[in-house]
């Protein structure tokens, strides 16, 4: 008699529909750099408030729209803090300026200016008889040369790109007066302006792309981590849920939420490379991250030996997929919150491989953002068993003063 093959794990199946709605809720949230509430906000705190226990607790704060929701709000204990990080903001162009020909001069912030030609955006201006009235327009393009007959022959013939400069917004405007009409819009220099391509299922299975990926797979991490967490309390551990802001402009609001709350442990959830399957760059011996292999663990810069050590142990044990990646002097991510603050913590970086970052059609796997979830469940669950403390954290630091010799062969 065959034997029954073994159930399949959460990330070994197709992310059913539900729950894939809601990723794409969040990655869809109008959220840019400095203005993230309508993901922290409007699509977050209210899925935060529903799946949490009465006891749970959320942070706000004065100067950013981060949020953080925590296991144990009033505790004064010593009791060891996780905190996990998401950003809620997104890379955007800005309006530079408004020429009498009613060019809308643009920057393309941390955006390849050749990526963003002829794609669809949204602008957010403000009504200019009520600063603070914040209104959208819709069916503008990202244009720069208006067509190839206007080119010069080296950009015909490729030797020679798109620049930043070249870059505008074109809303069509026709007619007498194109800057007053423009100007009457309400539109004005610093005006943030985002990519319209909400994510959809890819032809391969399990796969989707769209837009800002990066990073609000993190804050989806997060969401969906709380809500595994929530199920069957922590007793010994408590947890911070955190979406921060201005990530992309330097990790800003995550050292605020660091500074403010102290965590012990930190660990930055965020999108990470497809090494394998990324052009042109095979002679650099990349990392061999692949997408649809599990999440990916950082080490080097700050990442904890130890920290590490545990959630690679964990994640085997419950047989989630995981690959080891690699950093330098900077994780690049939210990872840095805590040396940042100036906080003593354990911190590490995890992610999953994604394809064609900061660009409109983003790809992305679901087992590796599933894989990521369960992962972190398995480690904090783990971190909770064996009562982890802050002292376990001072005194477990490798000694490799005490290491064993390899036997030679």
């Amino acid at each position: 008699m065959a034997k029954k093959s073994a159930p399949k794990k959460p990330w070994e199946k197709s992310m059913p529909e539900a729950q894939f709605s809601f990723m794409r809720d969040i990655l869809v949230a109008p959220s840019p750099i400095g203005l993230e509430a309508a993901m922290s906000y409007g699509v977050l705190k209210p899925y935060f408030e529903k799946v949490k226990p009465a006891s749970w607790g959320i942070h706000q704060f004065k100067g950013n729209a981060g949020i953080v929701l925590d296991t144990h709000p009033d505790d004064d204990t010593d009791m060891c803090t996780v905190m996990v990080v998401g950003h809620a903001d997104k890379i955007r162009m800005q309006v530079r300026s408004i020429s009498d020909d009613g060019k809308i001069w643009i920057n393309s912030d941390s955006f390849l200016p050749t990526t963003l030609i002829g794609h669809e955006v949204k602008v957010f201006t403000q009504n200019p008889k009520k600063p603070g009235d914040f209104r959208i327009l819709e069916g503008g393009t990202i244009e720069a040369l208006g067509a190839i007959h206007f080119a010069p022959p080296e950009m015909r013939s490729g030797s020679k790109g798109i620049s930043p400069e070249m870059l505008y917004l074109e809303l069509q405007i026709h007619g007498d007066k194109a800057q007053a009409q423009i100007e009457a819009l309400g539109i004005k220099p610093g005006d943030p302006i985002i990519l319209n391509r909400p994510i959809r299922r890819g032809f391969s299975a399990d796969t989707f792309y769209g837009a800002y990926l990066d990073n609000g797979l993190g804050c989806f991490v997060c969401a969906e981590l709380a809500r595994l967490l929530s199920k069957k309390q922590l007793k010994n551990i408590r947890v911070q849920f955190a979406i921060a802001s201005h990530e992309e402009i330097g990790r800003f609001g995550s050292r605020v939420i660091a500074g403010e709350l102290k965590p012990d442990i930190l660990i930055g959830i965020d999108v990470n490379h497809d090494f394998k399957a990324a052009p042109g760059v095979s002679d650099k011996r990349f990392s061999p991250l692949e997408m649809g292999k599990g999440f990916t663990l950082t080490g080097g810069s700050i990442t904890s030996a130890q920290l590490n050590a545990l959630i690679e142990s964990a994640a085997k044990k419950a047989g989630v997929p995981i690959q080891r990646g690699v950093t330098g002097r900077d994780t690049g991510t939210d990872a840095m919150a805590a040396v940042l603050a100036s906080v003593d913590a354990a911190a590490t970086s995890v992610g999953f491989p994604t394809r064609n970052m900061h660009t409109i059609s983003e790809i992305g796997h679901t087992g590796d953002v599933l894989a990521c979830v369960y992962g972190l469940e398995a480690a904090i669950r783990e971190m909770d068993r064996v009562g982890l403390t802050g002292e376990d954290l001072r005194a477990g630091h490798p000694r490799l003063d005490q290491v064993k010799a390899v036997a030679k062969k």
